[in-house]
């Protein structure tokens, strides 16, 4: 299993480090972040709840300016720089004991990570190309998965404890794993800084309209990422007669999935006109999993428990091709001089959709009842045979100052 998630000496592996620690203490603080909030912090879950949307409305559109600014002045050094604050953000929660401090800490700390992300991916395409390019992502996203486990097991002896202090030692392990994660990527080999040639707009990606198309149907089939975090623990509850502990097998099929098949599916999605063929496929093993997920309500408990498993086995697999193919729409679809950018805006479709996606599951699904699950099914099987066409006409019309699909 180590070898499906550990890439060849280089700077795959300095990349992968780096995600390891990131994630890990991530992992844990998501874990711990609840508690800490009401319990230590002293906030309502109502204040919590509406200070973390508050933020994610400000840290929305950061991606774009933050993913410039690495194109500008080098990723490499711009992603260590924005991860070192996104610490110093995550280590401001401890000083945190009203509404309005943790609206502005969680801003800071959702606008570092934002802008991080979007440099970030822009020092990966800097530093990487071709196949390596795809499957050193795929890497990294099993990594992901695997830290945010080990994360989340660390962080079960605070949950165990209980105490204030246990619970600020979660805080001080993400600050530090964001601080630890600057440092050891500074061993990637430098990414110079690559302004546009001829000047044009700074901000190039707000006027690609066929990448925005795209940006948008790929959104749309990010909506599956809150499937298993949002909807089905409720689902299961409230419309099944399946164990409660189902929750936790449905997340241990997922984790297990990606740890073990995302770098074999992304190895077959090299290049454009591949991803085009098969996020088709995704789209309808995404619908197919709601329907089997809408099946579960069956009365009898065997019935229930194997649609669950059913459709938690084809939504990682929806899940991971579609991984597979927006990384190399996203990747081949940006010139090389605005990776960051267009990262950066590529990754606010995603933001937003897991914005706007618990609301609209939760409405139609949890209340809707089975006849809810169409409606999920309906968006992924459409945007999933739209997204191919879209992606092969934002290919053939990329606008006259940006360079022509890589692949």
């Amino acid at each position: 299993m180590l070898k499906q998630m550990i890439p060849e000496p280089g700077p795959g592996r300095v990349l992968a480090l780096a995600t390891m620690l990131l994630t890990m203490g991530q992992g844990a603080f998501m874990t711990c972040s609840a508690l800490y909030f009401t319990t230590v912090a002293g906030l309502s879950v109502t204040e919590w709840g509406t200070g973390l949307t508050i933020a994610a409305g400000v840290g929305l559109f950061a991606g774009v300016p933050l993913g410039h600014l690495a194109d500008r002045k080098g990723a490499r050094g711009t992603t260590a720089l924005l991860l070192a604050l996104n610490g110093v953000a995550a280590a401001g929660y401890l000083l945190v004991d009203s509404f309005t401090q943790f609206v502005l800490v969680a801003s800071a700390f959702i606008v570092m990570e934002r802008g991080s992300r979007s440099a970030l991916q822009a020092a990966v395409a800097g530093t990487l190309d071709g196949d390596e390019l795809v499957a050193t992502r795929a890497y990294l996203r099993s990594i992901t998965n695997a830290g945010v486990a080990v994360g989340a097991a660390l962080a079960s002896v605070s949950l165990h404890s209980g105490s204030a202090p246990a619970l600020r030692a979660v805080v001080v392990l993400d600050a530090l794993s964001f601080l630890a994660s600057a440092m050891v990527l500074t061993a990637l080999p430098p990414v110079p800084p690559t302004p546009p040639a001829g000047g044009g707009h700074r901000l190039s990606v707000l006027r690609d309209r066929p990448f925005a198309v795209v940006t948008a149907l790929s959104a749309v089939l990010s909506v599956h990422a809150v499937l298993l975090e949002v909807v089905l623990p409720l689902w299961i509850a409230r419309h099944t007669s399946a164990p409660r502990w189902m929750v936790t097998v449905l997340f241990l099929i997922n984790t297990a999935c990606v740890v073990v098949f995302q770098v074999r599916i992304a190895k077959g999605v090299p290049d454009v006109p591949r991803a085009v063929r098969v996020v088709k496929l995704a789209g309808w093993a995404l619908a197919a999993s709601c329907l089997l997920f809408a099946a579960s309500s069956a009365h009898a408990v065997q019935l229930s428990v194997m649609f669950l498993v059913g459709a938690a086995a084809l939504h990682v697999y929806g899940e991971m091709v579609f991984s597979a193919a927006a990384w190399t729409i996203g990747f081949s679809l940006a010139p090389p001089h605005r990776q960051g950018q267009y990262q950066g805006f590529f990754f606010t479709g995603y933001a937003l959709a897991v914005m706007v996606a618990p609301a609209l599951l939760t409405t139609t699904v949890i209340e809707g009842g089975v006849i809810g699950w169409l409606v999920p099914a309906v968006l992924f099987a459409a945007a999933g045979l739209a997204l191919g066409p879209v992606t092969a006409w934002a290919a053939r019309n990329r606008p006259a100052d940006l360079l022509t699909v890589r692949g």
